[in-house]
């Protein structure tokens, strides 16, 4: 089950809305709904958690580029919502490896061996372009998100099955959470 709330800060305090990811394609597409949820260019927090498997964090501060944590690549990799999340940037690959990998260069498909036949899917399910491998299992991106809003890195390292709750309570929002939960 899944659950993706924005939380907004202005100047009377956080202000929380639900939210829906259906239409959300892309990062590009999260950010402008985002910015859409304050007339000013205050901070935008998007929270999305996974139960018990991931959580992610998109900060978006004005016009700048969005900031991403997330808490199990691998997880959140298996999951259409943590695709958005996981780009080629915050992963740390080349966005042409994926097409070279795909490629029929030596007459099997995907770029497989003729050993590999039975094997084409991983099972991580990244599927088989050999981009599983640069999924790590662990958190990924920027561990300082929230550094400057009193959760330090090493908090947001140790949060887990209830990141979302843990990360309003100490942003001083829960109760503005609770209310669109």
């Amino acid at each position: 089950m899944y659950f993706a709330a924005l939380l907004a800060r202005t100047e009377d305090g956080w202000e929380a809305s639900d939210t829906e990811l259906d239409d959300v394609e892309t990062l590009s597409d999260l950010a402008d709904l985002a910015r859409e949820a304050t007339p000013d260019e205050d901070t935008v927090l998007v929270l999305i958690e996974q139960e018990d498997a991931w959580f992610g964090v998109v900060r978006v501060d004005g016009e700048e580029d969005p900031r991403i944590y997330v808490s199990d690549a691998a997880a959140a990799a298996r999951s259409s919502y943590g695709e958005i999340l996981l780009t080629d940037e915050l992963l740390g690959r080349d966005p042409d490896d994926d097409v070279l990998a795909a490629l029929d260069l030596d007459g099997t498909e995907d770029g497989e061996s003729d050993e590999d036949d039975d094997d084409d899917d991983t099972e991580d399910g990244a599927g088989p372009t050999g981009s599983a491998e640069s999924v790590p299992h662990g958190p990924v991106g920027d561990a300082l998100i929230l550094d400057d809003l009193g959760v330090s890195e090493k908090e947001l390292r140790l949060m887990s099955t209830d990141a979302v709750t843990e990360i309003a309570e100490s942003l001083g929002a829960s109760e503005t959470l609770e209310t669109v939960r």
